[in-house]
């Protein structure tokens, strides 16, 4: 008798000290999602952040930061898009673009726009737009909002912070023109659905985004990787010297 009790007291004690299960992610609907995390974006302020593109053997790398408000993002960012660091600038819905040295004729810097007329825009416009685009969350999770499904979702931790992990099925046909990098703008009805996992911080705040692309790609393997970090640390983002550009 002695022993059943002790043995029905440690059963307690054990029950009375585990840890409850951790609660359920937040949201079962990619709208409600793509909104909450918008909004904590919004809130936010501003970020520092890495991307990591990787197509076939190709691989480019940028890091750079950003300002996040209800009048769009401005962000500044380094990338060796063209095997070499160039610094692109966002401020106001303008881009720019520093060229590299070893392509410069005139002025340091251009004003870059997909359909711009200039001999670099003509080249680069549109990659440099998607490219900017993509590192702004709020592109992606307007690219979720309108044609996302959440196909899992777990609590997890990144690097050692908490977070919730959604994995979300996009289909491109309903987004229309407004396509992730490195897709061409009028091929979304000829493509298939790709994956896109996205990480949030007990804030809703975005930590990293996945796009993977290699569905769609004909059979070569493409990721697109954008970690987030310091939210609402101090950010200077400002536009080239008006001088500086040509």
């Amino acid at each position: 008798m002695r022993k059943a009790a002790v043995v029905l007291l440690l059963a307690l004690l054990a029950g009375a000290c585990s840890s409850p299960p951790p609660p359920p992610p937040a949201y079962t609907d990619a709208r409600e999602l793509a909104d909450a995390a918008t909004a904590a974006t919004t809130s936010g302020g501003s970020a520092k952040f890495t991307t990591d593109v990787a197509v076939g053997t190709i691989r480019s790398k940028g890091q750079g930061q950003a300002r996040f408000g209800a009048g769009g993002t401005a962000q500044v960012m380094t990338t060796d898009v063209l095997g070499e660091p160039m610094e692109l600038r966002l401020v106001a819905g303008k881009l720019y673009a520093k060229v590299p040295e070893s392509a410069r004729e005139g002025k340091p810097w251009v004003a870059v726009a997909a359909d711009g007329s200039d001999p670099f825009s003509q080249v680069l416009g549109g990659s440099l737009a998607q490219l900017a685009a993509q590192n702004d969350p709020a592109h992606t999770l307007g690219e979720i909002r309108t044609a996302g499904t959440i196909v899992s979702a777990e609590r997890t931790n990144l690097g050692g912070v908490a977070a919730e992990h959604y994995r979300v099925e996009l289909e491109p046909a309903r987004l229309g023109t407004d396509l992730p990098a490195g897709l061409a703008p009028d091929s979304a009805g000829r493509l298939g659905k790709f994956p896109v996992e996205l990480w949030l911080d007990d804030a809703h705040r975005p930590l990293q985004i996945v796009l993977d692309l290699s569905p769609v790609l004909q059979g070569s393997a493409a990721r697109i990787t954008t970690r987030y970090t310091e939210w609402g640390s101090p950010v200077d983002v400002q536009p080239p010297p008006p001088g500086e550009v040509g």
